[in-house]
């Protein structure tokens, strides 16, 4: 494995690399290097809890490209 050594981490992100290893249980070094691996697209991000998505959509619908075209249709006029 390589080795690196990373020099000017900032309290606010020492905080946060803090924060999630104790979150996941792991060790300083095995969280920065999944935050690393997430940044750097390798692995993937996790959905924030905050963020719903498309979560929803069964619920109140959603809709179709043929349903947006008929609406820009329809409204055409009014732009």
């Amino acid at each position: 494995m390589t080795q690196l050594t990373i020099r000017g981490f900032d309290e606010k992100l020492a905080n946060r690399l803090r924060e999630v290893a104790k979150r996941e249980g792991l060790s300083l070094n095995k969280a920065a290097v999944r935050l690393m691996s997430r940044g750097a697209g390798l692995e993937p991000r996790p959905v924030a809890p905050e963020s719903i998505g498309d979560a929803l959509d069964g619920f109140m619908g959603s809709w179709s490209a043929a349903d947006e075209k008929e609406l820009l249709e329809a409204t055409r006029l009014f732009a």
